[in-house]
């Protein structure tokens, strides 16, 4: 049954993928579609509220520049929102101003779309920050990932140094796929029970006779943008574990559904994009054989269980596990959310046996395993441009990829943006376990407290924002750390394949010859697995076997 459950979820996701895939084409396609006739006039007034030249064009220089100084002030106003909440409207339970490590390491946490948190919503913010500086950072910073994937696709098929308009991306990314997408799933959400109030928290008596305070509030607009956006975060402390954001067995599979829903139809959309569906499918089913991989070890692990339980009689691993979900449905969330760099959770992945926990540590490591908005398939076409450079030494040939040819400076971003993610999770990793002031902060010694912090700093330099548990990130030392590691794995690689983007949008096509690489076949996603396997078991195998792999072989 429970296997039967992960089917019928993978199936809804891809009958979607075409036609979301299709509609993300009209909605940042060159030619006019009927969609503006319908949301054009309303955004036209934000372009002439904002100064906006609609038909201005950007290289990529002038693009990235509008990125970071956008998600540059809008972190800036977060941090305030933050700082003085205490007086500010909407604070019907009345909550304090946050510390100013915390709301720092937050304010960056939701603008790169981490949503990492080292606090318990219901208990730190007021209904003003929760719409203000989380809410709204969910739909802005989803907004910009896509535009940045769209800006690259733009490069590798341009003849110019014209990435299009980030203002104009952000807008329609923002109008016309996450707004009404949001809409529509908090509805349904609302109708499953989730809660939709500005008013505070509720005194009740149990039956026991004991005082209970029940914590309310916007809860199902969050919600959906956290899934839609692959936001992660959450209004409760224990995330999509908690009744009040995930009730039913259905609002469970609505959240999987979503998290995976653009991700997925993002990489249908390229191949649609550059005219080439072969080569969308190729990464795709890449993607998606990683994915299932990963997704049979995590089902297959929490089944299993441990021997030592296993031999008292209990079969399969339901500690830390909602019973309304039970394994499969937590498994399918896990594989999900780090798949999608959602970070959302439904059950404490400390909690997983220490086989289950490679997964979300695996997929996190990798980066590419469809990722999220934009995230996933620009990762994917690193390691692409990468095995197409390798493929082209191999054979005596000069790379070349959609015609175009792979030379030094596009390979030496590709390597600064693939490097800078094992750095940033490694080297704060290693600071962290040589300090007597951080390792205080580890629940658990030995392997699973190594995994404990690895996992914290490999979560947000992917920008997932799901926690392993245990560990105590509340600290200044892991508020800033982990605040910078986030700002690090967001922008370096934004900027580094937007400069790949320029680069190869001002080179002319090369005719295809019977020499040419084809990079559309079976043979050369073979290749991209191996290419993306191997470097990643080359550069985090030591330090998973340090802690679930050595964790997993002592528990055998």
């Amino acid at each position: 049954m429970g296997l039967l459950q992960v089917i019928i979820t993978l199936g809804i996701i891809m009958l979607l993928v075409k036609p979301v895939g299709s509609y993300l084409v009209n909605v940042f396609g060159s030619e006019k579609s009927g969609l503006d006739r319908v949301f054009a006039p309303i955004e036209r007034i934000g372009y002439r509220i904002m100064g906006v030249k609609e038909e201005e064009a950007m290289g990529w220089k002038k693009y990235v520049g509008a990125v970071l100084l956008v998600n540059f002030v809008m972190m800036i106003l977060m941090y305030a929102v933050f700082r003085l909440q205490a007086y500010l409207p909407w604070n019907p339970d009345g909550m304090g101003n946050v510390s100013p490590t915390i709301a720092f390491n937050t304010a960056i946490s939701f603008i790169t779309n981490t949503n990492w948190q080292a606090y318990s919503g219901e208990n730190t913010l007021s209904y003003l920050s929760q719409m203000v500086a989380i809410t709204f950072p969910m739909f802005t910073s989803a907004a910009t990932g896509f535009a940045v994937a769209v800006a690259f696709i733009r490069g590798l098929i341009g003849r110019q140094d014209n990435l299009g308009n980030f203002y104009v991306d952000i807008t329609r990314a923002i109008s016309r796929v996450f707004l009404p997408l949001s809409f529509i799933v908090a509805l349904i959400l609302v109708f499953q029970g989730i809660p939709q109030t500005l008013l505070g928290a509720v005194q009740a008596t149990t039956i026991e006779g004991a005082g209970q305070t029940i914590t309310r509030g916007l809860v199902a607009s969050l919600e959906s943008i956290k899934h839609i956006g692959t936001n992660g975060g959450g209004w409760f402390g224990t995330n999509a574990a908690h009744p009040f954001e995930n009730p039913t067995p259905f609002t469970n599979m609505i959240h999987i559904v979503c998290m995976m829903l653009l991700p997925t139809s993002l990489v249908y959309a390229f191949g649609l994009m550059i005219k080439n569906k072969k080569q969308g499918w190729t990464i795709f089913a890449a993607m998606g054989i990683i994915f299932l991989v990963m997704l049979s070890t995590v089902f297959y692990a929490e089944y299993k269980g441990i021997a030592a339980v296993d031999a008292l009689g209990v079969h399969g691993n339901m500690e830390g596990k909602e019973v309304r979900f039970g394994l499969s449905e937590t498994a399918l969330f896990t594989a999900v959310t780090t798949a999608a760099t959602t970070g959302s959770v439904n059950a404490m992945h400390e909690s997983l046996t220490p086989l289950g926990s490679i997964v979300p540590f695996a997929e996190m490591m990798l980066n590419n395993v469809f990722g999220g908005k934009g995230v996933g398939l620009l990762n994917g076409l690193l390691y692409l441009i990468l095995s197409v450079f390798i493929c082209g030494l191999m054979v005596g040939r000069t790379p070349e990829f959609l015609g175009k040819k792979i030379e030094g400076k596009e390979v030496k971003l590709a390597a600064i943006a693939i490097l800078i993610h094992p750095l940033i999770i490694l080297a704060p990793t290693a600071w962290a376990l040589i300090r007597p002031e951080s390792v205080t902060s580890i629940a658990n010694q030995g392997m699973h407290g190594l995994s404990e912090v690895l996992y914290a700093f490999t979560s947000g330099a992917a920008n997932n924002g799901s926690a392993f548990g245990g560990l105590s990130a509340g600290t200044n030392f892991y508020a800033i750390m982990i605040g910078l590691v986030m700002l690090a794995g967001r922008y370096i690689s934004i900027i580094a394949m937007l400069a790949i983007a320029g680069s190869l949008a001002t080179k002319r096509v090369v005719p295809i010859t019977t020499g040419t690489l084809r990079t559309n076949t079976p043979l050369f996603m073979g290749i991209l697995i191996m290419m993306i396997l191997v470097i990643g078991a080359l550069t985090f195998f030591p330090a998973l076997a340090l802690g679930p792999i050595a964790e997993h072989l002592a528990a055998r």
